[in-house]
């Protein structure tokens, strides 16, 4: 039925693209099922953002306002341009926005993601750019940090709105990376993240209004460890 209705839909939505059926048979709080069927032979969106191609699919997270992100984007690279840093982690790097903003040709990036389409994104637009060195896995952020044996020289985070949670905020505070970026859409939790990072000082913060008319915001802060 979906299928016989596709001609009739794109005739009143000709700026359709992507069209997909998500399958979620279980009633739970979790919106999306694992299942997703294409009814387009086109998968994805290209987007480009300050000339860094970004690709959304399905199932993968992506900024709601592109004019804000491209901001905060720009200003995360900015950033991390004016700091010695040779060794990247992307935490919670959606289709790899920010890491692929920061990343140069001699740094390595490793960015985690537990959603696959989005990691399919963010590898597609790193051969495009031409980056070797950067390395995009399908994994638990929290997971993949605390069975590691190395330390970045930054850690960038951009995760929900429930943070990063203690666990991961404990394991960087023990591995001590000289930098930390947070990204967040709630300040609260942010915060109480912070808290749990008391050998680390907020150097530069920043506010964008990536939700207009709302009382939401997203918030970029740049850490540095003090000791």
């Amino acid at each position: 039925q979906l299928r016989a209705a596709l001609p009739w839909l794109r005739a009143q939505l000709p700026q359709l693209r992507v069209i997909t059926a998500n399958i979620q048979p279980v009633h739970m709080a979790i919106m999306e099922g694992e299942t997703e069927i294409y009814l387009t032979d086109q998968q994805a969106l290209a987007e480009r953002f300050n000339d860094v191609p970004l690709w959304i699919r399905p199932q993968s997270f992506f900024q709601t306002n592109p004019t804000v992100a491209s901001r905060l984007y720009a200003t995360a690279r900015d950033w991390v341009g004016q700091l010695p840093v040779r060794h990247m982690w992307d935490l919670f790097c959606g289709v790899g926005g920010f890491g692929l903003h920061c990343a140069t040709p001699q740094m390595q990036l490793t960015g985690i993601e537990i959603a696959p389409e989005a990691i399919a994104c963010a590898k597609q637009s790193a051969a495009e750019l031409g980056l070797t060195r950067l390395h995009f896995q399908a994994l638990d952020s929290t997971q993949f940090a605390t069975a590691q044996g190395e330390t970045p020289d930054l850690v960038l985070v951009n995760p929900p709105r429930r943070g990063i949670g203690k666990p991961l905020c404990d394991y960087l505070a023990q591995m001590a990376p000289r930098f930390i970026i947070y990204s967040s859409c709630n300040a609260q939790t942010m915060a109480q993240d912070i808290r749990h990072l008391p050998n680390y000082r907020i150097q530069r913060v920043q506010l964008f209004d990536m939700f207009p008319h709302t009382a939401h915001y997203e918030v970029l802060a740049l850490l540095r460890r003090s000791i």
